[in-house]
């Protein structure tokens, strides 16, 4: 996970919520509007993400194809916060997982708190692990990977591109970084990893950068 700052929720959204000051987000029509509406909480939620998923970190366009409008508390726990954008994030929409997995289940840590970038290690495995006890009931809920069996597929998924980005940023291979000590040479990478280029950050880039803060 990479901490989100919420923004200003979309005018089509704020305009229904004054017409409409009891509707909850099923209440939104199917109609063109309604599914305007829907659409434009998306991108602005994928925009303020970076076009990655607040939860795995893989890319995400912002369309209704590989996008969900995830409700960080589930929306039967919390029905009077439906229509909240401050609770509404951009998920993937990969089976069994993120959006898929989390349902109805209660979430304690999230993408909204800043502890979601101390409280997971990643590692160069691929596999994620919790250091406090919510972070680990967060990955099972979301099923993250904390081992290639509850999802060998992220885990293989995360460790390639992970590869590829220290190929790309670094120029050497995975064991020459996993055993860098020169402390201004990760902060430069950490530095590019975590700018933005054309409003989007690389696929699972804030993982890397977990990496190597806990090297730091």
């Amino acid at each position: 996970m990479r901490k989100i700052y919420k923004g200003q929720e979309p005018a089509s959204l704020a305009a229904f919520k004054r017409q409409n000051p009891h509707a909850r987000y099923h209440d939104l029509p199917n109609d063109e509007e309604g599914q305007a509406i829907r659409q434009q909480i998306r991108e602005a939620c994928t925009t303020e993400q970076f076009h990655l998923c607040a939860y795995c970190c893989q890319a995400i366009s912002g369309t209704s194809e590989d996008t969900m409008n995830e409700h960080v508390e589930a929306r039967d726990l919390a029905p009077k916060r439906t229509m909240d954008f401050s609770n509404l994030v951009a998920s993937c929409k990969t089976p069994k997982q993120c959006d898929a997995a989390h349902g109805s289940q209660p979430l304690p840590l999230t993408p909204l708190m800043p502890e979601c970038e101390t409280e997971l290690r990643f590692k160069w495995s691929g596999r994620v692990e919790g250091l406090t006890e919510r972070a680990k009931e967060a990955i099972r809920v979301l099923n993250l990977g904390d081992t290639e069996q509850s999802n060998k597929v992220l885990v293989a998924k995360r460790k390639q591109l992970v590869d590829s980005l220290i190929w790309t940023h670094y120029g050497d291979d995975q064991q020459a970084l996993a055993l860098e000590d020169d402390a201004q040479l990760l902060t430069m990478l950490i530095e590019d990893l975590s700018q933005p280029k054309q409003g989007k950050l690389e696929p699972f880039a804030p993982v890397l950068v977990n990496m190597l803060r806990s090297q730091l």
